[in-house]
């Protein structure tokens, strides 16, 4: 995995001002657009668009500042149509617009090239089983939500808290199959896991394709497959997001599986009153990889 990174990372500076095709890279590398997307963002700390739009911009700033060429021409070489629309961009960037970094010499937000390199880690034990799960549904109340990636969820607190209590303890009544309780599930997730972008929060349980579902509640349909679930104990929701992040700088470069596309599911099997502290299971979709 960390070679493949460091191909992507070759492959944008070779495509700087142009899009390439990451699924047929990910083909290549012998992985999938899926799993290689989401390994760079969690690696990264960013998504991979954005990073190669970091780095198109650090390149165009050093023409803008030559002065050598008019703005236009420089905006088309980095696949920009307008000046316009180059200036937006690179604002969004380097926080000013391209006229006053001409004139002024910056201020300029550098994004060096990355390059992934294999460190020693993984002191901290994972507690983790391979489970094969038959076709299940995931059955509740559903919302898009934003990506949050530190802390609570205000709109999920708030996507939650505007049921009923007397509807928790239905959706409990319905669960027959594992993971069992009540779940907090994420699908439909953006690639990149970009900050901000939405996500399908659906809060259920999960069931057998012969239960019989109320005509009231969202379904979400999940196919036969493999699922790493890992158990996670401690101050909550940082134990689980701490654990949810090490499955992609530790777990998955030391295993050979890797991330299928499929909800994400939280299973919280015992808490505290004030939920200051869980115990949960996080169960991925997986395939050998």
């Amino acid at each position: 995995m960390i070679s493949a990174l460091n191909r992507l990372v070759d492959l944008v500076e070779e495509h700087l001002t142009e899009d390439f095709d990451v699924k047929g890279v990910a083909q290549a590398l012998g992985t999938t657009e899926h799993h290689l997307r989401r390994m760079f963002s969690s690696l990264a700390g960013m998504p991979l668009s954005e990073y190669a739009r970091r780095r198109r911009m650090t390149v165009a700033a050093a023409d803008v500042v030559r002065g050598d060429e008019d703005l236009l021409s420089i905006a088309v070489r980095h696949g920009y149509g307008s000046t316009e629309a180059f200036g937006r961009a690179f604002r969004a960037v380097h926080g000013a617009g391209p006229g006053d970094v001409r004139r002024d010499g910056g201020p300029l937000r550098t994004q060096p090239q990355l390059r992934f390199r294999l460190t020693v880690e993984g002191s901290n034990r994972m507690d983790v089983r391979i489970v094969d799960h038959p076709a299940f549904r995931l059955v509740g109340h559903a919302a898009r939500v934003p990506l949050i990636h530190q802390g609570t969820n205000p709109h999920i607190q708030q996507h939650i808290a505007a049921l009923p209590k007397q509807e928790h303890l239905r959706l409990k009544t319905l669960g027959d199959t594992e993971p069992t309780g009540l779940l907090a599930v994420s699908d439909d997730l953006d690639p990149d896991r970009a900050e901000g972008s939405e996500l399908t929060y659906l809060h259920g349980v999960a069931v057998s394709l012969e239960a019989s579902i109320p005509d009231d509640l969202d379904t979400i349909e999940v196919p036969a497959g493999r699922w790493a679930v890992f158990q996670t104990a401690g101050p909550h929701p940082q134990t689980l997001q701490d654990t949810w992040a090490a499955t992609a700088t530790e777990w998955f470069p030391s295993n050979p599986w890797r991330l299928r596309p499929g909800p994400e599911i939280v299973a919280v099997l015992e808490r505290a009153d004030d939920f200051s502290t869980a115990t949960c299971e996080l169960w991925l979709p997986i395939e050998p990889a």
